[in-house]
């Protein structure tokens, strides 16, 4: 994930982007209810409608919010079944 994607991940579970953080155990199911209420927003957004081949093209190539997150989504529910924090840092 680039850095601008995974802030505005961070941003959604309400931590402070940066180099390093933590997601406690205990707030794991707070940051994966975030991430899907965010998940479901996103993909109720109404696509712009254009009749322009190359829009359309450019917008089939478009990752989405959901493509971008299930992994770091997933990576929590295993954390939160071991009950360990995700940690990242340089």
């Amino acid at each position: 994930m680039l850095e601008p994607q995974g802030r505005q991940i961070v941003t959604i579970i309400g931590k402070t982007p940066g180099t390093s953080g933590i997601v406690t155990a205990a707030q794991i199911p707070a940051a994966i209810a975030a991430l899907e209420a965010a998940v479901l927003a996103d993909d109720t957004q109404p696509e712009a409608q254009e009749n322009d081949e190359a829009a359309t093209e450019e917008r089939n190539d478009v990752v989405r919010l959901h493509q971008r997150a299930a992994p770091f989504i997933e990576m929590l529910r295993r954390s939160a079944a071991a009950d360990v924090d995700v940690v990242w840092g340089v």
